[in-house]
Formats: C-alpha cells, structure tokens, sequence
C-alpha cells in the first residue's frame, strides 16, 4: 500500500475544506450534486472521446497503482541474472534453458529464448528493445488519461459555471432559487480545478513513475542478458546492473 498517496489525497481535500471553515464558510455548501454530475460527466464523456476503447480501460486499470503499486525488486533481478550468469559460465548457454520453466515473466523468458538460441548480443539487445518500446508507449498512452483528464476537467468546471450563471439569469424574478444556481456555478469551478489539480494530473505523473520502475526492469534484463551472451564476468556484471539500484 503507498500510504503516501492516502496521506497525500486526505491532505489536499483537508486543507481546502478547514480553509473553507476557518473562512467561515460551511462544508456543506460544497456539497452539490449537480456540479459534480456536470465535472465528472463531462471529463470522462471527452476522455472517452479522445482514447481507444482498450486504451481508456487499461488507464482505469490502472487507477490501482496509486494505491498498491506493481512489485519492482531489482535485487532480486540482479541475483536472478547473475545466477544465469554464473550457470551460463559454468555449463553453457544451453543450460539456461531449463531455468526458462521457472520464469512466470514472459519477457524474461523471450530473452533467454534468444540467448539460448545463440541470438549475437546486439541482435539480442535490438529484438528486446523493440519490445521495451512498445511496452513503454502503451503503459504510457494509457496514462495519460488522465493526464488528459486534468486538461478537459476545469474546462468543464467552467461550463458548468456557465451553465450555473444561466440558471440565475432565468430565475431573477424568483430570489428563491437564485442561491442554488449561483452555487452550482462557483462549486463547478471549485470542483474542475480541484480535481484536475488534486486528483488527475497527480495520478497520472505517479503512474509515469511507475511505468519508469517497470521499464528500467526490463532494461536491467536486457544489460544482463547481453552481458551473458558476451561472456562477461558474473562479478562485472552485478556491478554494472547495481548501478539501477537507488
């Protein structure tokens, strides 16, 4: 659990809210339906609109991430390449292919497939590059969601302003309902820079630093599989993979 995007998510919404209390204000008159129906309707409505269907759903997959982010151990990468390392030295290339069975990864196993196969290192590197860059590109189209969210959400915040504004102009000669129209258009607004700034762009820049954790994972396997395809030393190659570490 990253307890630090709790931390983070409570803080924000607790500052604007004893803010609005120590001004003299009251919850409460935050709380409109309407407004929010028109912020969260519209975002999603036009980031629908702009993403792929298989883009969109993996973005909101993704929500999860910022609550439990995916498991990224380095060390245990660089024990597991060097272990291949020291085998490969001992017993051959082909003798890392027993310990493809072991390897729910399956780029991992793609890799040592082509070591195995006696792929040259820089045919090796080119073919699991490709693969990184597709892997990268994808993570990150669908992050950027809401990245795209942050961007339409106080637009919309304003239109709802707008159409909060109408409601007053068509209700002047009735003061009762004058309150409520003025109040959807100023929390409209509240509600669209308030979620693109608390909620969407945060999310989406701590997906990226995800997807960079996942991504230099498998920059990790490709240094060390090429390592291993050109003989080096298992020592000089933990050494030169420790430097992922931070």
């Amino acid at each position: 659990m990253d307890k630090i995007s709790i931390l983070g998510l409570i803080l924000g919404i607790a500052a604007i809210l004893g803010g609005q209390v120590l001004e003299g204000g009251h919850v409460a008159s935050l709380a409109q339906p309407t407004a929010l129906l028109i912020v969260l309707g519209g975002t999603v409505g036009a980031v629908m609109l702009q993403s792929p269907y298989a883009i969109f759903v993996r973005g909101v997959r993704m929500v999860g991430w910022v609550w439990v982010p995916p498991a990224v151990d380095y060390r245990q990468v660089i024990r597991q390449i060097t272990g291949w390392s020291h085998l490969s030295r001992r017993e051959g290339l082909l003798a890392l292919e027993g310990a493809m069975g072991q390897i729910s990864d399956d780029f991992a196993r793609k890799g040592l497939q082509l070591l195995v196969d006696g792929a040259e290192p820089e045919r090796l590197r080119e073919v699991l590059e490709v693969d990184i860059g597709t892997y990268e590109r994808e993570l990150k189209m669908a992050a950027r969601i809401w990245e795209a969210a942050g961007g339409y959400s106080p637009t919309i915040g304003i239109l709802g302003a707008v159409l909060g504004l109408i409601h007053v102009m068509e209700n002047l000669s009735d003061p009762a309902k004058l309150g409520a129209g003025i109040a959807v258009a100023f929390v409209a607004t509240i509600y669209g820079v308030g979620l693109a700034n608390l909620v969407f762009l945060p999310m989406s820049n701590k997906l990226k630093a995800h997807i960079g954790r996942l991504v230099s994972r498998r920059e990790m396997l490709v240094d060390g599989l090429v390592g291993i395809a050109n003989g080096d030393n298992p020592r000089i190659i933990e050494s030169r993979l420790q430097g992922y570490l931070f």
